[in-house]
């Protein structure tokens, strides 16, 4: 990594965001540069300072962090290096949440959370990875149940039959851990497997992996 991981704040409450800038600025490796009091000044605010990753709150004036998060994904200005998004809210199920998810959105954070486990999120989402569980994540679509399960794509049966067996516990929230002591496999390799699985589907990750298996009526 050649500098700090760039990050923007984009949340209405001014002391929140004094709060979560002090804890990101006190690490070697995140730099805030930018903030924004609601969703249409965040779109300015990313636009020009480009970040890695965005914290953006669901509930603002202006324009919420729904339709900001809609906006940011379908940029194309951004398309060449688009930020990774992360949600904040107060509510652990929460649909616009959910939403946001489906839209493209990393994943979401409580607004309650504890600082080590802000600054592990902001850098495993940089990583690639999710920013939640995706055991959290199936919680949720599970809790809100969308539109009928659509027709499976024909990229699902370009999977191997092992590819199949590892995707249904990956779409359940196992982690790589859990399923390789299921499978009794190394986790090197189960994460070869869910890697190929993603590049196979044209998945970003596990939470877009859990999203694709509710939306087909494979999970």
């Amino acid at each position: 990594m050649s500098g700090p991981i760039r990050v923007v704040l984009v949340d209405d409450q001014a002391l929140f965001r004094a709060g979560i800038r002090m804890v990101i600025d006190s690490q070697p490796d995140l730099e805030v540069v930018g903030e924004a009091g609601d969703g249409a000044e965040g779109l300015r605010v990313v636009r020009a300072t480009r970040p890695d990753v965005v914290l953006m709150d669901i509930r603002m004036p202006v324009m919420d962090g729904l339709a900001a998060t809609a906006e940011l994904l379908a940029d194309p200005s951004l398309a060449d290096a688009p930020p990774r998004i992360v949600m904040l809210t107060t509510f652990d199920l929460d649909e616009a949440a959910a939403r946001a998810i489906r839209q493209g959105a990393s994943g979401f954070l409580l607004k309650d959370a504890e600082p080590e486990l802000l600054l592990a999120a902001l850098r495993t989402v940089h990583a690639g990875s999710s920013v939640i569980a995706a055991s959290a994540t199936r919680d949720l679509f599970a809790h809100f149940a969308g539109p009928a399960p659509t027709e499976v794509p024909a990229a699902y049966g370009e999977l191997t039959e092992r590819e199949r067996e590892i995707f249904a516990l990956a779409a359940r929230g196992l982690s790589n851990a859990e399923i390789a002591q299921r499978e009794y496999l190394s986790e090197a390799t189960v994460k070869t497997h869910i890697s190929r699985i993603l590049g196979k589907l044209a998945l970003r990750d596990r939470v877009q992996l859990v999203v694709f298996a509710f939306e087909h009526g494979l999970a």
